[in-house]
């Protein structure tokens, strides 16, 4: 696909055959780690992301005389799981007004609703027009090959505009981040809060203090090779308890990010009496901490909370990050002091029927998760 002279795209089906280099270069040092080369390769390399599992690389490259100036994380998905935008009503009124829904092309990172730019673009070349050109591109990739749609999920909000421009869609959502405001310790973070949900929190450390629970983090290269596999066990023993639970990630993946990423990772374990109880899987890259898996091998009151949230709130104070994305979903985030904060994500509809109809929808959803930010906020129990 020819866009102007010298400049050309074309589709990757595996990271492999993109250097690691020129990939990340495109990421930068404060970009997302799950859009490093690395991330996105050990999940294709442990089969977590193929054609049998739904989730087919076709990742999107624009090079000019060689030289890799622009790229987009992309897949042909064959359904909509490990998204968390969720289009299942999409897919269920396309298939009653006689339209197939899948495939479909995501701009994603596979099981990871953490926020970022989704269209990369060289640091060294001025952004906007490259952002044009990848809008463009993903359109075409979509009106030329009969594809249902094409969605860029959990986008940057300078990625908002090029692919408006380009026919897409925008959508909002709502996630909940800890800011940090410069807190010295625990104590102060606290101190911000409204003194009901303070008293809250100190009784549910109390709670789990009371069961003899030790709290342990663990970053990078000190993380112990032989950790990985319980905390393999860890991520599936959520799973297992909930009905709605898939498993996306397998040992192998668990095996390769142990040998070739650990600098990104931060394991926060609970024991009591020293057995391994509970624990998080989270990453860290450029001052912000991504939780992303919990899980407990132990029903503990309170557990949830102090490995999900305050230990991760506590580690961030003491290695002075500034955010903390905890993942997606759970309001009770937000009596803890975590913030409502708009997630954007677009997606182009080349069916013009279907495409007004969702229009209609986007429209009225976005004022009322305007409406319950602002509301969050008026009433937010973090003091102003």
């Amino acid at each position: 696909m020819r866009l102007v002279s010298r400049q050309e795209i074309t589709l990757v089906r595996k990271m492999a055959d993109v250097e690691r280099a020129e990939w990340d270069a495109l990421v930068g040092p404060h970009g997302s780690p799950f859009l490093e080369w690395d991330w996105l390769a050990a999940l294709e390399e442990a089969g977590c992301v193929s054609g049998d599992t739904g989730w087919a690389p076709h990742h999107l490259a624009l090079r000019e005389d060689g030289q890799l100036l622009a790229a987009v994380p992309l897949y042909l998905k064959g359904h909509s799981q490990g998204e968390f935008v969720f289009d299942h009503a999409w897919a269920d009124a396309a298939y009653k007004a006689g339209l197939s829904y899948y495939p479909k092309l995501l701009a994603a990172v596979p099981f990871t609703p953490a926020t970022g730019r989704r269209l990369l673009t060289h640091p060294e070349r001025p952004r906007p027009p490259l952002l044009l050109a990848v809008a463009h591109a993903l359109r075409e990739l979509c009106t030329a090959n009969d594809i249902s749609s094409a969605h860029v999920n959990f986008c940057d909000p300078d990625e908002i505009e090029p692919l408006r421009e380009a026919g897409f869609l925008h959508r909002q959502g709502v996630q909940y981040h800890w800011c940090n405001r410069g807190y010295g310790s625990f104590d102060d973070y606290l101190s911000g809060l409204r003194s009901k949900r303070r008293n809250q929190i100190r009784r549910e450390r109390r709670d789990v203090a009371a069961e003899g629970i030790e709290i342990e983090v663990l970053e990078g290269e000190a993380i112990p090779d032989e950790l990985f596999s319980p905390m393999f066990r860890i991520y599936l023993s959520t799973i297992e308890k909930m009905y709605w639970g898939r498993q996306y990630l397998n040992h192998e993946l668990f095996e390769i990010l142990g040998r070739r990423w650990k600098s990104r990772l931060c394991f926060i374990v609970a024991r009591q009496r020293g057995e391994l109880v509970a624990g998080t899987i989270n990453v860290q890259k450029a001052g912000a901490l991504y939780g992303r898996y919990w899980g407990a091998f132990r029903e503990i009151r309170n557990l949830h909370f102090e490995v999900c949230y305050y230990a991760g709130i506590e580690h961030c104070i003491a290695a002075g990050l500034a955010r903390f994305e905890p993942g997606a979903g759970g309001e009770f985030k937000y009596w803890r002091g975590f913030e409502p904060v708009a997630t954007h994500s677009m997606h182009f509809l080349p069916h013009r029927s279907f495409h007004r109809a969702v229009e209609s929808f986007l429209e009225r959803e976005r004022a009322c998760v305007d409406d319950a930010i602002s509301e969050m906020r008026e009433r937010s129990p973090v003091k102003g």
